[in-house]
């Protein structure tokens, strides 16, 4: 059982990264990940939204009938996705502001829809606990990576919560405006995929 629990919370943190490797969820990737901060926190409120809904989904399995279940897992990720936001706005709201639309829309993320019907569905709780744990910090990490990428080029800067700069590049550094632009979030969505093809075929 541990050993069933460690591959299924490990897998989402390399073997199935959602950006990187399932290339799922691209729109909140490449749309809020103009800073880590940004990307920290849409993770973790799309983290949040996983765990509890792949849990949900995993104990009504048995009650939920086969020809509504997509409409009900509908229905439990949007019951979710509410909570996220309401305790956002409670206790983060510059971040929420930032984030804006994109904290909704965290209900029409493929993600949290295919862990539910390909995954939580069919196992256990536990087991969709530790799938939806595991997916949840891979996400956050790859959106924290790539707004990591994206403001260093960007702004030259590395800004956590507060948004004092933790790390800066100097006068001397001339940022690359065109990475924090709609374009270069694609490069540089391309860029970390091609940087992960190369270490899993090592």
């Amino acid at each position: 059982m541990a050993q069933s629990l460690a591959k299924e919370f490990t897998k989402g943190l390399w073997a199935e990264i959602p950006p990187f490797r399932l290339v799922l969820g691209l729109c909140p990737t490449l749309a809020v990940t103009k800073t880590v901060e940004n990307g920290i926190g849409m993770g973790v409120a799309t983290a949040f939204v996983l765990v509890f809904s792949n849990l949900l989904v995993s104990m009504l399995r048995n009650l939920i009938p086969s020809k509504v279940r997509i409409a009900c897992y509908i229905v439990i990720i949007a019951t979710f996705v509410t909570i996220v936001e309401l305790l956002m706005q409670a206790f983060t709201y510059p971040l929420y502001l930032k984030l804006g639309i994109f904290i909704p829309l965290i209900v029409v993320n493929c993600i949290l829809l295919g862990r539910a019907e390909a995954f939580a569905s069919k196992n256990s709780p536990i087991l969709s606990l530790a799938d939806g744990l595991g997916m949840g910090i891979g996400y956050t990490l790859a959106l924290g990576a790539l707004g990591g990428v994206r403001e260093i080029i960007g702004h030259g800067t590395l800004t956590f919560w507060g948004g004092t700069p933790v790390f800066e590049m100097g006068a001397w550094f001339h940022p690359f405006a065109f990475m924090i632009q709609a374009p270069g979030a694609f490069v540089a969505l391309g860029l970390m995929l091609c940087f992960m093809n190369l270490m899993g075929k090592q």
